[in-house]
């Protein structure tokens, strides 16, 4: 009987040794036959498949998050590439996995078009498929680009990441610039892996995020069951646990350290977006905002910080509005609040506007004023004006004069604060291109107004964006936003303060101080990207990977 016993369990065990090179067999296998039948796909299937992929890496995005459905979609346009013929028609796969990104990305767009319903709402097909059409075209000159470098094996995940990345940058710096849903944002949800973007940026998170996002594409046809046929897999773990391993330390490191005898209160009044420029609503919205901010607590507070466009009155040429805000301050406080602003010339219509910030003391005196400088193309201004007035467009802002950007970012000095610089709306969605030259700021404010997209991802987004910007600069960030989402971030990224998108109240709290010594990316900015590009290439060309192969059996 033990003989048998010792039998039967030597059986099994050899059956458990076997059943090892067997599942990695039938991976490999499955792999192969998935990665045929997708690169073998042709017409209208290859396009709706790089749709349904484009729409599924939309889900990793805030403030949904579901990560690993980038092992998904982004080994299906590798091998959707693979099948193309040449750089043509993986345009193509590229522009329609674009198009399912930003359609499923931008939704939230149809919001600020139902504001005025009456004027706006039949734009709103034109808008939420003609812009993610426009963007959908660096998505698919990503893929025509790294179609051209194409070759079998690991390498070509890096040259798609590559592509990606470069197409990413200048989505975000062409014709005034869009670097809305980066894919690098996907790692705001690890507070660790996102201290990478201290040193290379949102961009440099994209990088990393295409080229281990794409692996599980390069797994087919490799022998799993050795170290070698497992090396991509194992070096994008890896590459991911560094970058874990390293921001937890960073982490540790720097503890969250506060600005002493500064206290913040941000006012954030959930004024409805369509009753907020109404002539019979501006004094009780004004009201609203005076009473929330002489709320218990407010002796123990040395700024109070209201929204953009928050007070819906021309404060700069209104003295009284201005002493009765100082008024219910009181004395040795500072109000930090957005205003329009206006310049009334000689004819009757010659009038120039801007989206402004102001900081007002006590006694009712502006004592520093800044003008937004990167306005929103169809909401504050209205590009090609003749052309698109003619088909009957305008812009989504109250009037029918364009706003007038300001001269640029400025840094910002008063007494009682640390210097500062304004960030209005999304101007602090721009990676690099935050802080101005010349005094180097402490901390940074984002003033916003995200009642025109109700409660959809679209706040969320913008805040986890403007968030980068502390990690990346090294700088607290306040945020205050007419519905939510206002809040405090210290400079390593963590939240010490938070309002929820949609609710009336009060954040009050210490300023985070900034990092003793400046960031890389703060200091070099995309130099550190540019530098990881090249020994990249530089890579890809010693291993043989520079020379132009095809992929796939061309049609």
């Amino acid at each position: 009987m033990p003989i048998r016993a010792a039998s039967s369990a030597c059986a099994f065990a050899g059956r458990r040794i076997d059943r090892e090179p067997v599942m990695s067999g039938s991976l490999r296998a499955a792999l192969e036959r998935w990665q045929s039948a997708i690169a073998g796909l042709r017409g209208w299937r290859r396009a709706g498949l790089a749709l349904i992929a484009g729409s599924l890496a939309t889900a990793a995005l805030p403030p949904v998050y579901v990560l690993p459905l980038l092992l998904l979609s982004f080994p299906l346009l590798v091998w959707l590439i693979d099948g193309t013929p040449g750089a043509k028609s993986a345009f193509g796969v590229g522009w329609w996995f674009g198009v399912g990104y930003f359609v499923f990305g931008l939704y939230w767009l149809a919001d600020a078009f139902l504001v005025d319903a009456a004027r706006f709402a039949w734009m709103i097909p034109f808008a939420t498929l003609a812009l993610p059409m426009v963007l959908g075209l660096f998505t698919g000159a990503a893929s025509a680009v790294a179609r051209w470098f194409w070759r079998p094996g690991p390498g070509r995940v890096i040259v798609l990441a590559l592509a990606w990345t470069g197409a990413e940058w200048l989505r975000g710096h062409v014709l005034t610039g869009f670097p809305w849903n980066l894919l690098g944002y996907v790692w705001t949800v690890s507070g660790p892996v996102m201290q990478s973007a201290a040193l290379f940026g949102a961009y440099g998170l994209s990088l990393v995020t295409v080229a281990v996002a794409a692996v599980p594409a390069v797994l087919a046809g490799r022998d799993l069951r050795t170290p070698r046929g497992l090396a991509p897999a194992a070096a994008a773990v890896a590459t991911l646990l560094v970058m874990w391993g390293a921001g937890a330390a960073r982490m540790n490191a720097h503890p969250t350290e506060v600005v002493p005898g500064v206290r913040l209160r941000i006012v954030q009044a959930n004024v409805d977006q369509k009753e907020k420029w109404l002539p019979e609503k501006m004094p009780d919205n004004f009201v609203r905002y005076l009473n929330m901010t002489e709320a218990p607590g407010l002796d123990t507070v040395t700024t109070v910080i209201w929204p953009e466009t928050a007070v819906p009155y021309f404060l700069s040429n209104e003295p009284s509005r201005r002493v009765l805000i100082g008024r219910v301050v009181g004395p040795g406080r500072l109000v930090l609040t957005g205003a329009p602003r206006i310049r009334r010339g000689p004819g009757e219509d010659d009038i120039t506007l801007w989206n402004s910030f102001h900081v007002i003391d006590a006694h009712g005196r502006i004592l520093a004023t800044y003008d937004k400088t990167h306005l929103v193309p169809f909401g504050e201004y209205l590009p090609w004006r003749r052309l698109m007035t003619a088909l009957g467009i305008a812009k989504l802002a109250v009037g029918d004069v364009d706003f007038t950007p300001g001269p640029g970012l400025k840094t910002i000095t008063v007494p009682g604060l640390p210097p500062f610089v304004p960030l209005i709306c999304y101007e602090g969605i721009f990676p690099g291109a935050v802080v101005p030259s010349g005094l180097r700021p402490a901390w940074l404010l984002n003033l916003t107004n995200d009642a025109w997209y109700g409660p959809t991802a679209g706040p969320y987004q913008h805040f986890e964006m403007v968030r980068l910007r502390a990690v990346e600069e090294g700088l607290a960030l306040v945020r205050a936003a007419g519905t939510g989402i206002s809040g405090v971030v210290d400079p390593l990224g963590r939240v010490t303060g938070k309002l929820r998108l949609g609710r009336r109240g009060l954040l009050d709290r210490d300023l985070p101080a900034a990092l003793p010594t400046l960031t890389p990316f703060a200091r070099w900015g995309d130099r550190v990207l540019l530098a990881i590009y090249g020994l990249l290439i530089a890579l890809l060309w010693a291993s043989g990977r520079g020379n132009r192969r095809q992929v796939g059996d061309p049609t």
